[in-house]
């Protein structure tokens, strides 16, 4: 009985152990409920400690784009607002190998920019002409909790989740809290 025991836990153990790779490059779409509401990401994720079966431990850098437009004409008024906000931090991040998937979490720090830029005011009624550009940049911590798959051992489909706070730099324009859906491949180096 414990020679099947035995078998199976070291069966499972290399078979859950993929050769972690040295760098993993990956892209997202990502979804969020503020303004603008959807955009894309880049990561690039470096492994360490990789002797450690099981346990997967890395440190990540990522950066995220979001973008819209939006104009409104009525009554021969136009206004039109351009939308950018661009974030980019660094994390650490820790996972378990469980067959094919591994789920993971992280913490880390990082920067967001707001750009609001108004322009094309026509016919606009008096006390609404002063309307400025506005840019705000803040710091953020964050937390994410996810999972990959590995079908193909060098490509690898996630997704994530990722909370991030601001409440470090108190923003005025952004919103103090975020939190988002990222869908993603990543490619292993």
């Amino acid at each position: 009985m414990y020679n099947k025991v035995g078998f199976f836990i070291l069966t499972l153990l290399f078979f859950s152990t993929p050769a972690y790779s040295q760098l993993e490059l990956g892209v997202s779409y990502e979804l969020r409920e503020e303004e603008p509401k959807s955009g894309f990401g880049v990561r690039l994720e470096k492994g360490f400690l990789n002797q450690i079966p099981i346990i997967n431990l890395g440190m990540r850098a990522h950066f995220s784009f979001f973008n819209e437009n939006n104009s409104v004409s009525e009554n021969g008024v136009s206004y039109s607002e351009r939308l950018t906000n661009y974030d980019f931090g660094a994390g650490i991040i820790a996972g378990i190998s469980v067959g094919l998937i591994e789920p993971y979490i992280g913490l880390g720090l990082g920067s967001t920019t707001l750009d609001i830029e108004r322009n094309e005011f026509v016919n606009v009624p008096q006390g609404f002409e002063d309307e400025s550009n506005a840019n705000e940049s803040n710091i953020y911590f964050n937390g994410f909790i996810g999972s990959k798959v590995s079908i193909i051992p060098i490509l690898k489909p996630f997704v994530e989740y990722r909370y991030s706070n601001s409440s470090l730099s108190e923003p005025e324009v952004a919103e103090l809290t975020s939190g988002r859906i990222i869908f993603g491949v990543s490619l292993s180096f």
